[in-house]
């Protein structure tokens, strides 16, 4: 996976979730490594609802792929503000436009630290070029 799918204006976990800083809230999502690897999306399930509060490391929902099902891990702890309901009809977004349009969740974060926590850029793609060996 080349890095110039990795974009600069977000940070990331080990397990290919993206977060990224919009005010006062964190918009989440999963990265163009984790679409590669999952393959063809077929069904998005956020078990979350505005209002709901969520810790960093804990599932708030699954993906399917034609490969496999894997859950969806919180990046940061927080109060969720909105919850992308176009994934629920149109799961393929996620394929299409990971960064953009197929966000999951927007989270108001509970410790604005927390976020400085996960990895930057550089260390992603770092991670990225071992994942590929």
């Amino acid at each position: 996976m080349a890095s110039d799918n990795v974009r600069t204006d977000r940070r990331y976990t080990k397990d290919h979730e993206w977060a990224k800083q919009e005010n006062d809230h964190i918009v989440i999502g999963i990265t163009a490594f984790a679409v590669e690897q999952l393959g063809d999306i077929t069904l998005v399930n956020l078990d979350v609802k505005p209002g709901d509060t969520i810790t960093a490391g804990t599932a708030f929902g699954t993906i399917e792929s034609v490969k496999t099902l894997s859950d969806l891990f919180a990046p940061v702890s927080g109060k969720v503000q909105r919850v992308n309901g176009d994934l629920e009809n149109r799961p393929e977004l996620v394929n299409d436009d990971c960064y953009g349009k197929a966000w999951m969740i927007e989270v108001v974060p509970s410790d604005e630290g927390e976020l400085g926590t996960l990895m930057d850029p550089d260390a992603y793609s770092e991670l990225l070029k071992t994942a590929a060996h």
